[in-house]
Parts: structure tokens; sequence; C-alpha cells
């Protein structure tokens, strides 16, 4: 099974020779799961020709936000309304989550409450899973068909399923507490209140459960379905 990427962000240049681009992150996440991949950096304009080009697809995170005035997010908007009315299976991780629920009549903001960041604590109806998280912007209206599967403390729609055409979520399950303390020495600094990068540098190395929702992933690619 093919997995598309489509990438609505770049790495920072400080972290890249280490971590790589975004799309790497997922190639790893889901390594062992059976999938090839090609990916498309929407971000540089870059498009495929269409959902036929893929078996199932994947929207990574980004620094912008879904409702900014960027060239490349009508046409982004219109695949993902596509890549659904084809009937292919459709993932969205951070900034993939919001875009996918602004395309499809949802609404997203700047959550009142500031950043979240470092690992969180995401209730799956009764099932703990502790996720890394790296975000300002939320979900504050799911769209109509969408079921919030999963919420947090500090968000509310943390995790929200259109049955047999979509899963997205708000957390990062591709990153690891390297990358969020780069992400902290980097992009953080005069943009993240240092209260919170604090707060989310003394709660590292607590395990993570990033291998839980890559078998989430792998198996609604396949069955459209949660396991």
């Amino acid at each position: 099974m093919k997995i598309g990427i489509l990438q609505t962000g770049l790495a920072p240049d400080e972290l890249k020779e280490t971590f790589g681009e975004y799309p790497g992150f997922f190639e790893r996440l889901l390594a062992d799961k059976g999938f090839t991949f090609e990916s498309w950096s929407v971000v540089e304009n870059e498009f495929p020709d269409g959902p036929e080009d893929a078996d199932g697809w994947l929207i990574t995170g980004s620094k912008h936000g879904a409702y900014e005035d960027h060239p490349w997010i009508p046409p982004l908007e219109q695949l993902i309304r596509d890549i659904v009315d084809a009937g292919r299976p459709l993932i969205g991780v951070c900034f993939g989550h919001q875009i996918i629920a602004q395309a499809l009549g949802g609404k997203v903001e700047k959550y009142p409450g500031g950043w979240v960041v470092g690992q969180q604590v995401y209730d799956f109806g009764g099932d703990k899973m502790t996720i890394n998280a790296w975000h300002q912007d939320q979900v504050i209206d799911a769209p109509e068909g969408a079921e919030v599967v999963a919420y947090g403390t500090h968000c509310a729609n943390a995790a929200l399923l259109y049955p047999g055409k979509a899963y997205t979520v708000q957390p990062h399950p591709e990153y690891g507490d390297d990358f969020i303390k780069g992400l902290i020495e980097t992009r953080g600094k005069g943009v993240v209140p240092d209260d919170r990068m604090q707060d989310a540098l003394s709660r590292m190395g607590q395990p993570l459960d990033n291998t839980r929702m890559a078998d989430q992933f792998a198996h609604f690619f396949r069955e459209g379905t949660l396991a």
C-alpha cells in the first residue's frame, strides 16, 4: 500500500541534519507496517495530480496556521475534499488535523490557553495515551459527521474520526522528546512562554505511546476504522 505524504511545513534548519524533514518522521513511525511512501512538499506548491496518486494519504504538521493566507492552502483544502470523495483513507497530524477539519467545514483558532508543548496525556475513551504536542492552534468546532475520539486537558478535540474517510490527531506521535527539546532550543525561544518550555523539559523521559498510535494509523489506512 502506497502512502502519499503531503508536507505542509519545513523542519528548522538547525535540526534538519540530525532529524531530516517531516516526511521522514512518518516513514520511520510507520517503517514496519508494510507501506511504501511518496511525498509532495505542498508548502512549496508541489502537489500530486490527484487522489489516485496514492492508496492512502497523510498530512504533516506545520508552523503555519490553517486560517492563514498562503497560496497553497486553498488547493490543499480542495485536494482534501477530493481525497475524501474518492474514498482514499486520510490521516492528519497537528496542522494536518486542523486543515482537514477546516476543509470539511470545521473551525480552527488559536487556543485561548496558549501553547501546548511537550508530553500530554490524552483520553481515548478511557484508554490513556502519552504523546508529545507542539501547538497553539486547535480545532474549535469539529465538522459535521466527525466523531471526537480523544481529548486532553488543554485540547477538547484532540482526535477526530470521520468514519471510513479520515482520522486526525492534534498531538505528534512522530516526535520523540529529543525533537521537542530541539524545537524548544530553536523555534520556541521568544515565541513559547519560558514557563511552558520549562514545564515540557521537566516532563521529558516518560514512556511515549507513539508506537500504539502508529498501529492505529496503520489499521485505519487498511481498514478505515480504529483498532
